[in-house]
């Protein structure tokens, strides 16, 4: 990945203050309607250097001006003025926007329920916290491939190598965290997070949930060994921690949207670094943590890592814009919401897709009797794969359903003869296709 270019800074700019140029940017329509329109999409430095502007203007004054309207409608983040963490963000018109749409969608019952079927939200829950699982620990480094990793989930087999401990870490963080509501964030919890996220997969267990106290850790480009980030001095970190949690938990002294809060906590913890390995995961954690206790639930049915996942050099930058540009969350937060938004949309289209899978089920459905909705959905899985096989902990855990549930579906359909069963060493029992399974079928649907 490519750094980017760091903006002039401060004083340079104070001093183009005295360009005769200027007053007469300020008052040429051209160039002001083109800086209007370069903070509405709020463009950092290194993407304005590369855009051609009016008459060839000068990019330095131009930036000047830029700076100097945002200057005028930042909101000072009130955490403390500790050095190297203070913090400022614009809530322009492009954030405003998404914050409606996103209320309208993801908050408490409005439009919800258009989005996810009331009848379908386990099933779909279950399969969403699998799929941020494995993108998040992807994003970490952990190399299998999704079917491998969904696999290991639905049958509840044990992990492994690190990669599936990963990934199993994230999913049962992500059940915690749901059951973890009603608490606030204290520096505790943030360490129960960490614990929970990279158990039994960091170098020294002594580090799982303990912050850390060296200063040797830096945020480096791996294919150039470029140092893109140094994190707070680790003395500093007990007390930067606290002061985040206190922001968290604090409506005062303004009010500020749920949403940009999330966006500035999972900021925030990725910024501190307080932890030697394991930061992204305790940091997209909490993001998720706290808009689901904020009510808006809709947020554990989407996965943003997967969409991080597609852009990583984005998700770098938009730390990097941040940092590099007087500490403006501006950049962080307008890219957390692109990002949120590109994951409902997601959510949107998985959805619909199930949908009409579940309006093909009814055609297996007809004419079978005594067939319920979770037994159609799995004769469709073994229609569509005839190597298939499921375990009762699969289908357990599929339809988020107790053990003896799942049992007497796979069994009523064996003896329907529709599946039958072979036995794996001396207990594990698996269910596969019968030899008679697609001439039943293919009866039943025509």
């Amino acid at each position: 990945m490519k750094k980017p270019r760091i903006p002039p800074k401060s004083k340079e700019l104070i001093e183009l203050f005295e360009n005769k140029d200027v007053i007469n940017y300020m008052t040429n329509k051209e160039i002001t309607g083109f800086i209007n329109e370069m903070n509405r999409r709020y463009l950092s430095w290194d993407e304005l250097i590369h855009r051609p502007t009016p008459n060839n203007a000068n990019k330095e004054l131009i930036w000047m001006l830029m700076k100097f309207n945002r200057n005028s409608t930042k909101k000072k983040l009130p955490i403390c003025d500790e050095k190297g963490f203070s913090f400022e963000f614009n809530i322009t018109d492009s954030i405003q926007q998404k914050l409606h749409e996103f209320d309208m969608n993801l908050g408490g019952n409005i439009g919800s329920t258009q989005i996810i079927p009331p009848e379908e939200k386990n099933r779909y829950l279950i399969s969403s916290i699998m799929e941020e699982a494995i993108a998040s620990s992807q994003l970490e480094g952990a190399s299998t491939t999704r079917k491998i990793a969904k696999d290991m989930l639905k049958s509840a087999r044990k992990p492994k190598n690190k990669s599936e401990k990963m990934i199993l870490n994230n999913y049962l963080t992500a059940k915690m965290i749901k059951n973890s509501q009603t608490k606030k964030l204290t520096p505790e919890f943030i360490l129960e997070i960490h614990k929970s996220v990279t158990n039994d997969t960091l170098e020294d267990k002594n580090f799982e949930g303990k912050f850390r106290d060296s200063d040797d850790i830096k945020v480096v480009d791996e294919m150039t060994g470029e140092i893109f980030h140094h994190p707070q001095n680790a003395n500093l970190i007990p007390k930067l921690v606290e002061v985040v949690c206190n922001f968290v938990n604090n409506e005062r002294p303004y009010f500020i949207h749920p949403l940009i809060k999330a966006s500035i906590l999972h900021f925030l913890i990725g910024y501190i670094h307080p932890f030697v390995d394991g930061n992204g995961r305790t940091a997209r954690s909490l993001f998720y943590w706290y808009l689901s206790k904020e009510g808006y639930w809709i947020i554990e049915f989407m996965s943003i890592s997967r969409v991080i996942i597609k852009s990583p050099v984005k998700y770098a930058c938009a730390y990097i814009h941040t940092e590099t540009d007087d500490n403006d969350l501006t950049y962080f937060i307008n890219y957390q919401l692109r990002t949120m938004k590109l994951a409902l949309n997601e959510l949107k289209s998985y959805i619909l897709r199930k949908i009409q899978e579940k309006n093909e089920l009814f055609k297996i459905i007809e004419g079978i009797e005594h067939i319920n909705e979770r037994q159609a959905y799995i004769l469709k899985k073994f229609y569509d794969d005839p190597r298939k096989t499921l375990t009762i902990r699969e289908v357990q855990e599929i339809f988020s359903v107790v053990y003896q549930t799942a049992r007497q579906d796979l069994l009523q359909l064996e003896e329907k003869d529709f599946l039958k069963r072979k036995i794996i060493g001396k207990k594990q029992i698996m269910f596969l296709r019968s030899n008679n399974f697609i001439e039943l079928i293919d009866k039943k649907i025509n």
